[in-house]
């Protein structure tokens, strides 16, 4: 039975891993593999590098690269130092990288340089003159096969480490406090450019112990992880949940199908992370049938129950359905691994250990009954707030201390809770409010319809109409009349859409981290 690590500052979880577990993997990628005592190691070698250069507690120091060992090394001896690690988005345009450099006053930055299509050492390069566009950015240090006029090789770490004894580091670690900041993550918003949202220490091990608890973890798991390390379901969520567990991360540089089902076959990885879009395309790759994921047996997804139950028949009998932000430290809610399939296709499980949740009105912030649909409000495993915006944290917090995560939902009788989706999403038709996943579910029991998305398009007269974007089975032929007739027998009148058009799953607007855009459907599709 897993035991909940003593450490609470991210240093001393690998010092009690590397304790516990020295010689069980917790690294695999690129060609690499680490032990937890050799993953200990390196951290501090590299640790020590960034001693040399100057990285001191406090200090920001940024990560642009795919999912390459590098990232998590270099994260964690960012952690050993009492640093800040910045996560930077791998699609970053060069507005938004110079944006989280410059916000996040980032004195290093350790990147790849080059990410599929993306050249960031151009990126760089019009960011002239850079003593006045990144005044703190003091060094960039490429972790390639390649050097580069103006970088320092990442190599050179280990090089400039042998001028620093152990105990500086030791030293630093011993100054870090539980509740001091480690992360900084960018996440996008309502506003043009995206928020630093703040994590501490402390809570990445307890909440993330919790979520490994949900999915059943042990120190036998392998997570496949192919998800973009910046993102908080990867850095925040992943990586935690099995190192919390003595489990070892399996990285795939960047997604690509054929390669998911090979390094998943080949690492008998147990644990699926993934997106809607990525159960598709594994799914649906021709090497699916020759591949064996007798391996896989759980993990974290999101998405319709359709689309949830793909990764079922990958393999992973035992998914979680999730539910968290950023702020939550990547999630509030989760499904129990052995609850039963239908439960953890439809709800997204129970509030964590440690979580109190509530459902509110949110024009009012009265408290809802069971059943009752309202803003989730969380306390708990919350971040302290975002980096130089502090109306933004003052308004997201309400008079009681809970953070208003936007978000609609309803719990039933066993506190289990029911995402339906962003207050910003209600569609607002002839004066009253339609929750577009109420239709859309109603859309989805058409035995000819494979995915539904509704969203609010503008109208001279109701103000707004509900518009469906319906993906149809294989084989089969929809028309609105028939959608009409069948909505007809249980939405009211006003809930029926109004619109409709007819797609491919590969015509939906995605984000680069594989959610829906429904902010663009209207866009893409009813303009």
């Amino acid at each position: 039975m897993p035991i909940m690590p003593v450490a609470r500052t991210v240093p001393a979880l690998i010092d009690e891993m590397a304790v516990r577990f020295p010689d069980r993997e917790a690294l695999v990628g690129s060609g690499q593999r680490f032990t937890y005592s050799q993953l200990r190691r390196e951290v501090r070698r590299v640790a020590r590098g960034l001693a040399a250069l100057g990285v001191r507690p406090g200090d920001k120091v940024a990560i642009l690269m795919g999912n390459q060992p590098e990232w998590i090394i270099a994260d964690l001896a960012i952690c050993l130092l009492g640093g800040i690690m910045v996560g930077v988005n791998t699609w970053a345009t060069p507005r938004e990288l110079e944006y989280v450099l410059h916000h996040s006053d980032s004195t290093l930055l350790i990147t790849s340089g080059r990410y599929l299509k993306y050249d960031y050492l151009e990126m760089l390069a019009t960011m002239t003159p850079r003593s006045t566009r990144l005044p703190r950015l003091r060094e960039v240090i490429l972790a390639s096969d390649t050097d580069q006029a103006g970088c320092r090789p990442y190599r050179d770490l280990a090089r400039l480490a042998e001028s620093v004894p152990e105990s500086v580091i030791d030293t630093a670690q011993r100054r870090i406090d539980s509740k001091d900041n480690c992360y900084l993550l960018y996440t996008s918003g309502s506003m043009s450019n995206p928020k630093g949202v703040l994590l501490q220490h402390y809570a990445l091990i307890e909440n993330m112990w919790q979520i490994g608890e949900r999915q059943r973890v042990t120190k036998r798991d392998r997570l496949w992880l192919a998800v973009s390390l910046f993102w908080g379901l990867a850095c925040e969520n992943a990586l935690f949940n099995l190192y919390t567990h003595g489990g070892c991360v399996v990285l795939q540089e960047h997604f690509e199908p054929g390669e998911a089902l090979a390094i998943i076959e080949q690492e008998r990885c147990t644990m699926f992370y993934g997106t809607p879009n990525m159960g598709q395309a594994m799914a649906e790759h021709p090497d699916r049938p020759r591949r064996n994921l007798s391996s896989l047996r759980g993990g974290a997804t999101i998405g319709t129950p359709e689309q949830m139950m793909r990764v079922v028949n990958l393999g992973a009998k035992e998914i979680c359905n999730i539910y968290g932000l950023t702020e939550t430290y990547g999630n509030c809610n989760v499904t129990d691994a052995y609850d039963s399939l239908d439960k953890r296709l439809t709800t997204v499980g129970q509030p964590l250990v440690g979580v109190t949740q509530r459902i509110v009105d949110p024009e009012t912030g009265r408290v809802l009954p069971t059943g009752e649909i309202g803003e989730v409000r969380v306390k708990g495993y919350v971040t302290v707030g975002y980096l130089k915006e502090p109306g933004l944290t003052q308004a997201a917090f309400d008079e009681e201390g809970f953070f208003k995560t936007g978000d609609l939902g309803f719990v039933d009788g066993e506190g289990h809770l029911s995402f339906r989706g962003r207050i910003k999403e209600m569609v607002k038709t002839g004066g009253i409010n339609v929750a577009p996943i109420e239709v859309e579910e109603v859309l989805m029991q058409h035995p000819g319809v494979h995915l539904a998305f509704c969203t609010g398009v503008s109208d001279a007269v109701r103000d707004e109409v509900l518009a469906a974007v319906i993906v149809a089975k294989p084989g089969v032929q929809l028309t609105d009349a028939m959608l009409t007739e069948h909505c007809k027998a249980q939405l009211a009148s006003y809930k029926l859409p109004r619109l409709y058009r007819f797609a491919s799953e590969k015509e939906l607007p995605l984000t680069t981290t594989g959610k829906l855009q429904k902010n663009k459907l209207a866009a893409v599709f009813f303009s």
